[in-house]
């Protein structure tokens, strides 16, 4: 919710100097030229900048950063265009590769518990689209774990009325899709992700969850791996 708060400020503060900047001119009180080349790679780079300081998902929003910052300087003719087009694939790979390397603390403990409850589980229920959708209901079943993976489709798993006795996994890829997984309040969520032009959001509500997260031990572990797509937590 803090973070939310923090965008909206950001935007604000953002729109009340645009909108001022364009009134000045309009009143010929400056003669700035408001609509710069390149004017329209803002739209990228500020939700990028924004992103970048106030959400877990960081790589797809430097990724985003980096191009637009590359479309700026090119349409500033800064860097010849076709140069920075090639160039970009590489350092989209690159930061792609700095984050594998440099993961926190916390993922590695996450992708490590991820590990050992994989190892220790029987093969976990599994569900593949392509280019199609599919509801997958749990209600009065026991729930240990499932593989989702999606393309070009949508995926959605209701875990409110399952039986989660224990610790689980779900494993989750999506390229040019979209996994939700409503997830009971009670069970605390824990992600380990890697995503390029996506990412995994708690769309939860803190304060309606905290109670029951402090009285069970449950937790359930999200693996995901995301390609202009994402998994949502509702």
């Amino acid at each position: 919710m803090r973070n939310r708060n923090i965008s909206k400020i950001v935007w604000g503060i953002v729109l009340v100097i645009a909108g001022t900047l364009f009134a000045l001119k309009a009143l010929k009180i400056i003669e700035i030229d408001i609509l710069f080349k390149g004017w329209w790679t803002l739209f990228i780079i500020i939700p990028s900048l924004i992103g970048l300081f106030t959400e877990r998902g960081k790589t797809r929003h430097l990724i985003g950063l980096v191009i637009g910052v590359t479309l700026l300087l090119s349409s500033q003719d800064v860097i010849d265009f076709s140069l920075a087009w090639r160039l970009l694939i590489p350092v989209i790979i690159i930061l792609i590769g700095l984050k594998m390397i440099f993961a926190s603390p916390f993922n590695k403990r996450t992708s490590a518990k991820i590990k050992e409850l994989k190892n220790d589980s029987k093969e976990p229920g599994k569900c593949t689209v392509a280019f199609s959708s599919r509801e997958i209901n749990y209600d009065g079943q026991r729930f240990e774990g499932a593989t989702l993976d999606a393309v070009f489709g949508s995926i959605t798993c209701d875990l409110r009325n399952a039986l989660i006795e224990k610790d689980c996994v779900i494993s989750a890829s999506v390229v040019f899709a979209g996994i939700d997984i409503k997830v009971p309040d009670y069970v605390r969520v824990k992600i380990d992700s890697n995503a390029l032009f996506g990412g995994v959001s708690d769309k939860r509500k803190k304060a309606e969850r905290q109670d029951d997260q402090q009285n069970n031990g449950l937790t359930l572990y999200i693996e995901a791996n995301c390609v202009f797509g994402g998994v949502d937590i509702i």
